[in-house]
């Protein structure tokens, strides 16, 4: 059922989303970081005066491309999660008026596919020329961003166009991907790199990939807070930070196998895609009572789609309810907690290596952290997790339930 009082919030939401829309030159059809454009964004970070002592020759740090919220973004999804909401509003309010907007999108993130051999994406892409760089260039982002290609946002814009094939039945989404999936085989870890740092044990790759040399680069920090300390990084795979993973898991095998899937589909199959695609509708669909419930994928978009919810037991509702006890919400181990604001950190050197893999710095980090994992310094001892209310647990719970009462 629509609701006219939500209209007016949700036509907000679709004009500021095709408003941030880039139009035009290399970058059109993507999106920026940020929007609409802050003249205080941050375009470098402090670098302190006294270094460690330790500290090794030849790293590089620092945003290598100044404000990066300008720059057409890939990093978590962004663009693709983007496209979903616009085939939602095609599929939910017929406003195919946004088709244009979604198939620039999707050239953009295919045009944005770096040249042989290393034909992956960075988390961001140049949106104009600078620097003597052209414009879709692997940008540098975050201070722990290096600019570089990436090989877990290399993995997701592959399987984008997997799913673009499918809206559209063009073939010419699929024609680079195997030159993709080769340079993902070109840069796993070795086996040394995964041994001799625990963080990389259960990783294929790593995060990220210099340009050119095709050679790992891998993210540290030195000192114990944002005074004292910077992230910097080299090819040393050891003492890498936890709170962002040096290394990815990457799947080559199955993007290899889902691209001879599609490439192997018949015209008649390609065509009955093609035709149950949200691109392909006319009119607005009715969706289901329960549409979003879990996580859903461009594919949960077309017709005829699977959307069944999942079965619940009555063993299970209860165990939710009772869960409750007499409250109205549900208490869990929040699993993070962040030390309480002290005011401006100090400056004073820090030479150890106490901090450089744990989430959290010293006393005046207000980084979140894992009470069971904190810093091995002083005033930190392990503590369990305090319990409270988490989104993710409340709304897991709130879809048990409603899915217990659909099948019922």
């Amino acid at each position: 059922m629509r609701h006219p009082r939500f209209e007016a919030s949700l036509d907000r939401a679709i004009r500021f989303v095709v408003a941030a829309q880039y139009r035009g030159g290399v970058a059109d059809g993507g999106w920026p970081q940020r929007f609409p454009a802050f003249s205080g964004s941050v375009k470098q970070t402090p670098w302190p005066d006294e270094l460690p002592l330790w500290l090794p020759s030849g790293i590089r740090h620092g945003m290598e491309d100044g404000d990066y919220t300008g720059h057409v973004t890939f990093n978590d999804n962004v663009l693709g999660e983007n496209i979903k909401f616009l085939l939602m509003c095609i599929t939910a309010l017929g406003r195919r008026d946004l088709i244009p907007n979604v198939r620039r999108a999707m050239a953009c993130l295919h045009r944005m596919q770096q040249p042989g051999p290393q034909a992956g994406w960075g988390l961001q892409h140049l949106a104009r020329a600078a620097g003597g760089r052209p414009a879709g260039a692997p940008a540098g982002a975050r201070s722990y961003e290096p600019r570089s290609l990436v090989t877990h946002t290399t993995q997701t814009n592959v399987s984008q166009l997997f799913a673009y094939f499918r809206l559209t039945g063009d073939h010419e989404f699929l024609r680079r991907v195997p030159d993709a999936i080769a340079w993902l085989e070109s840069c796993r870890l070795t086996d040394q790199q995964k041994a001799e740092n625990p963080l990389l044990a259960s990783s294929t790759h790593p995060t990220f990939v210099e340009l050119g040399t095709n050679r790992a680069r891998f993210v540290h920090r030195f000192g114990s807070n944002i005074r004292n300390g910077a992230y910097y990084n080299d090819y040393d795979h050891r003492d890498t930070p936890s709170h962002y993973g040096g290394g990815r898991k990457v799947d080559t095998a199955a993007l290899h196998a889902t691209y001879e899937e599609l490439m192997g589909m018949s015209r008649s199959e390609v065509a009955d895609l093609k035709a149950r695609s949200p691109l392909s509708a006319h009119g607005r669909r009715e969706l289901p009572d329960y549409f979003s419930m879990s996580d859903l994928s461009l594919d949960d978009l077309f017709r005829d789609a699977d959307l069944s919810l999942p079965t619940v037991t009555r063993a299970e509702a209860d165990a939710v309810v009772e869960g409750l006890g007499g409250r109205d919400h549900w208490l869990t181990p929040i699993g993070s907690i962040t030390n309480p604001y002290q005011g401006p950190a100090p400056a004073t050197p820090y030479d150890g290596k106490a901090y450089m893999s744990r989430n959290v710095g010293d006393v005046y980090d207000t980084s979140p952290y894992d009470p069971l994992k904190p810093p091995l310094e002083s005033p930190y001892t392990p503590q369990d997790s305090p319990l409270g209310i988490t989104t993710s647990d409340f709304i897991e719970n709130l879809g048990t339930l409603t899915a217990y009462i659909a099948g019922s």
